[in-house]
C-alpha cells in the first residue's frame, strides 16, 4: 500500500532503524556519570550532537536536542523571546506557519505581547519587502518556516534573514520539512527541526541558537541539554534521529531530482484528468517531493477514505477533515479552494509505478464522491428568468454550499444574483475560489441572521 504522507511522518529509515538497535544496547546509562557504562552512553550523545550540527550547518555546543519538534520551537521561541525583553515584547509571524508556532505567538500575545502577522500571496510565499516592513525597533524576533508543510512552497529565507540582520532582529527558521532534502537556508539565528519528518524516530527534536543570541530557557532549569531540555535524554532515539539525518541528506540530492520528476507527473496530470481542480503552491519554488491539490464538490473526508481503500495514503487540510470544521488556516491566508483538498508527500524511494497507479485511480474515486453528493455535472444553461435567487444552505457543511451554488447560477440571467446563506466557515473561502475557477463574480460577504450572505454574480 503506497504510503503518500511522508510529509506527516517519514517512514523510519533503514540507517535509523540500525542505529537504534545498536543504541539500545550500548546507550541505555546515564551519560552524565562518570562509570564507564556513562562514559559510553557520553560518546555516543556527543557523536550525535557533532552529526546533527554538521547536517545543520552550526557548532556541537549551539545545538540542543529535545522531546519534540514542537517542544524545540516553542522553546526557541519563548527562550528568545525572554532573551530580549529588554529590546520589545514585538513578534513577527507569517500567516502560514506550523501551528506549533502560531500557538506560541498566541500565548505570546495573551501575556501582553505584540503579534504581526505578515500574509502570504497566493502560492503560499511572504514578500521579503512585506516581511522586512513589519520589523520594529521593538521587535524581539522573527519567525519564518523554511518551506510549507501543507502545499511545499519555499520560502524567501535568505532574503528575510538579512532584513532581519539589518534591523538587529534574530530569525528563528522552522525546518522541519526541509532540513532532510534541501540545503539549509542562509542567516538563521536559530532553527528547528523534528526527526520524524526525515525518517528519523518519532519524540526527537533539535533546537540551534547561534552564539550570540541572547536566550533565556524558560520553566523550570535543567541540568542537561544545557538547560533547554528538561529531563532524561532518549539517547537510543536521538543517536537514531543523527544517523538517519546524516544518511538522508547524503541521498537528497540523487533522490530530491527523481521525486520532483514525479511530482511534476502529478502537478501535470490531475487537472487534465480530473475536472475542476486548483493545484495550489508555488509550482517552482517548493519542496522536491510535495504537491496539493483541491476538487471542487468533493467532500475531503470522504475522498481521503476512498483513496484510503483504493490503497493510497494521503493527507487534507479540508476542513471536513478537522475536527474543528474550520479550513486550514494556510489555504485560508492563501484564498486558494479548501475543499476536497488534497496533500501527497512522496517519500523517499517512492516507485514510478504507484505514482501511475494513484493518477490511474484518481479521477474514479472523484467522480463518485461528487456523484453521491450530487454535484453539477453539466454546464449551466446560457439563460434564465429570474433575476436572483436564494441559496439556503444554513446547517450544510462543505462541499455543499458550493454544490447548491453551482447548480442554480444557470437559473438567473447573465448580470442576475445568486446570494448562498451558510454558517459553514469554510464557505469563506471556497464561494470565491469557485468564482475565481468559474469565472463568476464575487460580489462579497453580507451579514446575515445566520452565518452569513455570499453574493455571487453571473458573468456567463
Amino acid at each position: 500500500m503506497p504510503y503518500f504522507d511522508t510529509a506527516s511522518a517519514a517512514p523510519l529509515h533503514p540507517v535509523a532503524r540500525q542505529a537504534l538497535l545498536a543504541a539500545l544496547d550500548e546507550g541505555w546509562a546515564d551519560p552524565a556519570r562518570l562509570y564507564r557504562e556513562g562514559r559510553r552512553a557520553r560518546l555516543l550523545l556527543d557523536a550525535a550532537r557533532e552529526a546533527a550540527a554538521e547536517a545543520v550547518g552550526c557548532r556541537p555546543d549551539e545545538l540542543t536536542f529535545t522531546p519534540s519538534g514542537t517542544l524545540a520551537v516553542h522553546s526557541g521561541i519563548s527562550g528568545a523571546l525572554a532573551g530580549r525583553r529588554r529590546v520589545g515584547r514585538h513578534l513577527v509571524v507569517s500567516s502560514v506557519e506550523h501551528s506549533s508556532v502560531l500557538h506560541s505567538a498566541a500565548t505570546h500575545e495573551a501575556q501582553g505581547g505584540s503579534v504581526s502577522e505578515v500574509p502570504v500571496d497566493r502560492s503560499g510565499a511572504v514578500s521579503a519587502a512585506a516581511y522586512a516592513g513589519v520589523l520594529r525597533e521593538d521587535t524581539a524576533l522573527a519567525c519564518l518556516q523554511s518551506a510549507n508543510h501543507e502545499v511545499g512552497t519555499e520560502q524567501p529565507v535568505a532574503a528575510v534573514a538579512e532584513a532581519c540582520r539589518a534591523a538587529g532582529v534574530p530569525l528563528l527558521v522552522d525546518a522541519a520539512q526541509s532540513l532532510g532534502r534541501e540545503p539549509v537556508p542562509a542567516g538563521w539565528s536559530l532553527l528547528t527541526g523534528s526527526a520524524h519528518k526525515w525518517g528519523g524516530p518519532s519524540g526527537v527534536g533539535l533546537l540551534a541558537v547561534r552564539k550570540g543570541v541572547r536566550f533565556a530557557a524558560q520553566g523550570p532549569a535543567g541540568e542537561r541539554e544545557s538547560g533547554r531540555a528538561a529531563g532524561f535524554e532518549n539517547l537510543p532515539a536521538i543517536v537514531a534521529a543523527a544517523a538517519s539525518l546524516r544518511a538522508v541528506r547524503a541521498e537528497a540530492a540523487a533522490e530530491s531530482v527523481r521525486l520532483r520528476g514525479l511530482v511534476d507527473r502529478i502537478r501535470a496530470a490531475v487537472p487534465e484528468l480530473v475536472p475542476d481542480v486548483e493545484v495550489v503552491g508555488d509550482p517552482v519554488r517548493r519542496l522536491p517531493h510535495l504537491v496539493t491539490f483541491s476538487c471542487l464538490y468533493v467532500d475531503g473526508e470522504t475522498l481521503l477514505h476512498e483513496l484510503d481503500r483504493a490503497g493510497f495514503s494521503v493527507s487534507s487540510g479540508s476542513s471536513c477533515t478537522s475536527s474543528t470544521l474550520t479550513p486550514s488556516h494556510v489555504l485560508r491566508a492563501m484564498g486558494v479552494l479548501s475543499e476536497g483538498n488534497v496533500r501527497v508527500s512522496l517519500p523517499n524511494g517512492t516507485a514510478s509505478k504507484d505514482v501511475d497507479r494513484f493518477l490511474d485511480v484518481l479521477p474514479q474515486v472523484v467522480a463518485e464522491v461528487r456523484e453521491r453528493l450530487g454535484a453539477p455535472v453539466a454546464a449551466p444553461p446560457k439563460a434564465a428568468p429570474a433575476g436572483s435567487l436564494v441559496v439556503d444552505a444554513l446547517g450544510k457543511r462543505c462541499p455543499v454550499p458550493v454544490i447548491e451554488l453551482a447548480k442554480v447560477i444557470g437559473d438567473v440571467p447573465v448580470g442576475g444574483t445568486v446570494t448562498v446563506l451558510s454558517d459553514d466557515e469554510a464557505a469563506r473561502l471556497d464561494i470565491p475560489a469557485w468564482c475565481a475557477m468559474r469565472e463568476q463574480e464575487y460580489v462579497g460577504e453580507e451579514p446575515a441572521d445566520r452565518g452569513s450572505a455570499y453574493v455571487v454574480r453571473r458573468l456567463s
